[in-house]
């Protein structure tokens, strides 16, 4: 291995890492795949570069050729260099001639890397606590109590609420959120000296991206820590990043200070990003959603979606409560009030949004409309069926009106089954039409989420998180059903994706009349496609009424604490950490004999119901 440190003599220090012309190809069965072919950048101690595109265009496979992982994946680094300045005491290494025991002692200890699906990058057979510490002792040397002391810290930054006994907990029993908190601490614990974040925010809703964000970007200013910010939600760039390099197909296509790209970009496809981005307040004035208007396509119909005013779910009093077992009986000692009192109506051909922090009891809501997991208590009615009364061969039937796309797409798909394949199940499994019909159909279904036709044979491991979402997407599509559960559907897309599905999913409803159940952290998404929001806490709604009074006149203080966490796509807006105020989150486990209260509402205005008195810490009286 050859020792490379070529920087001229500047003021400016030298910088943590640099790609130099960096070329990374992929061996398919179709042939030689280029994933990045020409891209260099540099990253600064105590800078944030991020790095934004769409799903594909080989920003991840940059981050992971840092991290010398790309190997891991079937790729191969074919060309450039790929320095790291490991600090005081070594030389800048080229990584991508350094054997594996040296990227050992690197890899979690001086480059941390945070990883866009947290259920993948989380061994399932291992406790939190296990994994947290396991980087500790390794790297840092530290005894047990040590690591033990430094993983809670860590879950206490994080903001995992009990974090003594989320150590001792299986990633399984985490939420999404949660996870993805884990990874984040994962990643920090050794304090790195370059940050790899891979879409961190992505799985956490607004409060909690926000702490996240101060939490980065005070280490990147305590520590001098550079940061390497992959991400598609170009609000956050304009909070976190000093720079910005623009990728799209494998190739970098502008770079620049943050405020020059957001005030004055240069290349077509950054104009078309920033096009394509929802903005917090842009609805303002308006009443019903309508799809965004997108550059480059002149033939969109952007009139807003009414619907109807008939209901298709009723949800009244809905209860979900998991039970805690402890002790050498494992006897059942306490619940977790998951869900609590929920009530609300959607009416065909609206999509009704329901937001809040991870944990809050939003994903658990919409598992049990359709009982994917047994309510406790409450009734659930769809278009007049008692879903909750159903029969297990009724509620079969009854799932072909009602679908679910879920959080992980990974998670959610069969690594083993084609693509197409996986679409086509939902058809084979209720017999509809010959194979021919149905491959028909699948393939028109691929046309409308945006994938190519060439991606029906290919498994789910060949596409990028993106895509597999568009595929999830598909899938749900595929029965026309009445009501679709969208848990956080487009989380994962980077931002032109996420129009086009987005004004997809409106295009949809206006013709098919689909009434969507619509489970977001992404407060601007949420104002673009709903027709009411219920802001949920802690397992209740706090606030439910019309999208417009929601957004401009928010009447319960967690509903303004959520609405002041949303970073702005504007990088002169920035959020300051001392904005950031928020409350630690109360445990939702309470003792079996526990009766809580019932949930009484006050009309502030027709439609718009705010929960009354004192729930986890936030007050509100009646009026």
């Amino acid at each position: 291995m050859r020792d490379v440190l070529d920087d001229p003599a500047t003021d400016a220090p030298a910088p943590v890492a640099r790609i130099e012309r960096l070329r990374v190809e992929f061996e398919t069965r179709g042939g030689t795949v280029v994933g990045v072919s020409d891209v260099s950048f540099e990253i600064a101690p105590g800078e944030t570069v991020a790095v934004v595109g769409e799903s594909g265009s080989g920003k991840s496979v940059s981050s992971l050729s840092l991290m010398r992982l790309v190997e891991f994946g079937g790729g191969r680094i074919a060309g450039g260099r790929l320095l790291f300045d490991r600090g005081k005491g070594h030389k800048i290494i080229d990584v991508a001639e350094a054997d594996q025991s040296e990227m050992r002692a690197i890899r979690g200890n001086e480059i941390g890397m945070i990883f866009q699906e947290p259920m993948t990058a989380l061994n399932p057979v291992f406790t939190v606590g296990r994994q947290l510490m396991e980087g500790l002792r390794v790297h840092k040397g530290m005894g047990e109590k040590a690591a033990r002391a430094r993983a809670l810290d860590l879950l206490r930054q994080v903001r995992i609420p009990e974090p003594e006994r989320r150590l001792d907990q299986y990633p399984h029993e985490l939420s999404g959120g949660m996870r993805q908190r884990v990874v984040i601490a994962i990643a920090l614990a050794c304090e790195p000296r370059l940050l790899i974040c891979d879409e961190p925010t992505t799985a956490l809703d607004v409060t909690i991206q926000a702490e996240i964000l101060a939490l980065i970007d005070r280490l990147k200013r305590e520590t001098g820590t550079a940061v390497m910010f992959i991400t598609h939600d170009m609000a956050v760039v304009a909070q976190m990043a000093d720079r910005v390099v623009v990728m799209f197909r494998g190739t970098k296509v502008e770079e620049g200070p943050v405020e020059q790209i957001f005030a004055n970009p240069q290349h077509d496809y950054t104009r078309a990003l920033l096009a394509a981005v929802p903005r917090l307040g842009e609805m303002a004035g308006t009443t019903l959603p309508a799809p965004m208007k997108l550059m480059g396509r002149e033939d969109q119909d952007l009139t807003p979606i009414e619907g109807t005013n008939e209901p298709l779910l009723k949800v009244k009093n809905l209860c979900v409560r998991f039970p805690v077992r402890g002790g050498l009986l494992r006897r059942h000692i306490s619940n977790v009030h998951a869900v609590e009192d929920v009530s609300f109506t959607l009416n065909k051909g609206q999509t009704l949004s329901l937001v809040g922090e991870s944990g809050c009891g939003k994903s658990s809501t919409g598992r049990a409309v359709l009982r994917l997991v047994e309510p406790t208590s409450g009734e659930v009615n769809l278009d007049g069926k008692d879903v909750i009364a159903m029969s297990s061969a009724e509620l079969l039937r009854a799932r072909r009106e009602m679908q679910m796309i879920f959080q992980d797409p990974f998670a959610s798909l069969n690594p083993q089954l084609q693509l197409a394949d996986q679409v086509e199940e939902p058809l084979v499994n209720y017999k509809i039409g010959t194979a021919q019909d149905r491959r028909k159909i699948v393939a028109n279904l691929f046309e409308r989420v945006e994938l190519p036709a060439s991606f029906m044979r290919r498994y789910p491991h060949e596409l990028s998180g993106g895509q597999r979402q568009r595929i999830a997407i598909a899938r749900a599509l595929a029965l026309n059903p009445k009501l679709i559960v969208a848990d956080e559907a487009v989380s994962a897309l980077d931002v032109s994706v996420q129009a086009q599905v987005l004004n997809l999913m409106m295009e949809l409803q206006r013709e098919l009349g689909l009434s969507y159940l619509f489970i977001s952290h992404d407060m601007a998404v949420v104002e673009r496609v709903s027709h009411h929001v219920g802001v949920m806490y802690l397992g209740r709604i706090v606030e439910l009424g019309p999208r417009a009074a929601i957004f401009s006149d928010p009447q319960h203080p967690y509903t303004r604490q959520l609405m002041k966490a949303v970073p702005v796509a504007d990088p002169t807006q920035r959020k300051s950490e001392r904005d950031l105020n928020f409350k630690p989150i109360p445990s939702p486990i309470f003792p079996t004999d526990y009766t809580p209260e019932p949930s009484t509402y006050d009309e502030v205005t027709p439609g718009h119901f705010v929960l009354r008195g004192d729930w986890g810490g936030f007050s509100r009286k009646g009026a």
